[in-house]
């Protein structure tokens, strides 16, 4: 019997995927979380064979959860189920240590046999997505600049930013004056909207 942590933070999504994935004989859900931040606690009390997680989660990303479940609990291998196709999305799950990585509008069968793959040690990536994500383009912003993008999308002012990162305030606005620069943005606004649609912050 294959183990499965489900991480989702709408009830009636993740209420269907427990009862499709109660249907296959070999999968049980054991654990099901809401946020990003329940899924280390929950996982080290379950100890599953392997995590399903949304990207988009309240508390923590599904990305960095997924990072830090892979340091924490090496055995659990992660599949993420997402409705954000993008290539530069693909390529931080796959530096996360993801091992798994499928489409939300994908058909249930697929998320059982990947779930299967991924218990099994292999890859299981949606494979349009992996053509689009080899042609990809790289992300420019390091990992600094993207943590303040990422910051300042979610509407944190400059100052609390350079509380957070421990940094000035000028440190952080030259950063910002970097990020435009070298995503050929008009201004903040702009750098947030190329990131996203890029996959390149959440």
């Amino acid at each position: 019997m294959i183990r499965i942590l489900l991480a989702e933070d709408m009830h009636m999504v993740r209420g269907a995927l427990v009862a499709l994935l109660s249907l296959e004989d070999d999968l049980e859900v054991v654990v099901e979380v809401e946020r990003g931040d329940e899924i280390i606690p929950a996982a080290l009390e379950a100890e599953p064979d392997v995590a399903v997680i949304d990207i988009d989660l309240p508390g923590l990303d599904g990305l960095t959860a997924a990072e830090r479940l892979h340091t924490k609990l090496p055995g659990c291998r992660t599949l993420i189920l997402t409705s954000l196709g993008r290539p530069g999305t693909l390529r931080r799950a796959l530096a996360a240590q993801v091992y798994g990585y499928l489409l939300k509008d994908a058909p249930p069968k697929q998320l059982a046999d990947s779930i299967r793959r991924v218990a099994a040690g292999h890859r299981a990536i949606d494979p349009q997505l992996a053509v689009a994500a080899w042609g990809g383009s790289e992300n420019p912003l390091t990992n600094r600049e993207s943590e303040v993008l990422r910051l300042v999308a979610q509407g944190t002012e400059a100052a609390e930013i350079a509380s957070r990162l421990h940094l000035s305030i000028g440190t952080v606005r030259n950063y910002l004056t970097v990020i435009v620069t070298k995503l050929n943005a008009r201004n903040r606004v702009d750098a947030i909207r190329i990131a996203r649609e890029s996959g390149w912050v959440l």
